[in-house]
């Protein structure tokens, strides 16, 4: 019986020397993990760029020039904000139409229109410059007469008013030379833009006429 305990005994010793050592071979590995395991940084790979070709055939490019050139000749360019909010979106239209043209321009109906809209942004640009000056001066007038024209609260005259009205009226002649095929717009923008001014401060400029002046 005392040799069964004995035997008994020494295989708890056996069992407990062996788990021991392996207690004391993993306990430098697992010292040496950290607690925290932070998880790997994935590599940055660049976007690969697509870049696509479109190919407009002549029909299409000169549909979308006549599409273009009907649009913005027919909106009021006397309406400062009908321009603010759509001059962004065709100055864009108009960078796609300068791409999209290129491989015709050779042709003389693609390159005969593509000048006519480029002609038609730059009256519009130089019509739009006018007419903001214009808008401007009247508003100067209004207000050096003060709350309802009854002189009270009136702000300071603008002195050289006769030597701005004169600059925007000799503008109006030049661009009604060089563009005359753009009269419609011009008398649209410029020559109503006068008539306006005219009703603030006396002046004269060649076609005041037309305007019962």
């Amino acid at each position: 019986m005392a040799m069964v305990v004995g035997r008994r005994g020494l295989v708890h010793l056996r069992a407990s020397a062996s788990r021991l050592a392996v207690a004391s071979s993993l306990a430098p590995r697992l010292a040496a993990a950290p607690i925290f395991r932070q998880p790997a940084l994935a590599v940055a790979v660049a976007a690969r760029p697509y870049v696509t070709v479109v190919k407009y055939q002549r029909e299409d490019v000169l549909e979308k020039l006549n599409d273009f050139r009907a649009e913005v000749f027919s909106t009021n360019w006397a309406d400062y904000l009908n321009l603010v909010y759509n001059v962004p979106f065709w100055e864009s239209e108009l960078d796609k139409l300068t791409s999209i043209v290129q491989p015709y321009l050779h042709e003389d109906a693609v390159g005969k229109k593509f000048s006519e809209v480029q002609e038609l942004m730059d009256v519009l640009y130089q019509c739009e410059d006018v007419r903001d000056h214009l808008n401007e001066l009247a508003e100067l007038c209004t207000r050096a007469s003060g709350f309802m024209g009854t002189g009270w609260a009136a702000e300071e005259k603008v002195d050289n008013m006769d030597a701005h009205a004169a600059l925007c009226a000799e503008a109006y002649e030049a661009i009604l030379v060089k563009h005359p095929k753009f009269k419609p717009k011009i008398e649209q923008t410029i020559g109503h833009g006068l008539a306006v001014l005219r009703q603030k401060h006396k002046f004269k400029w060649g076609t005041m006429h037309r305007y019962f002046f």
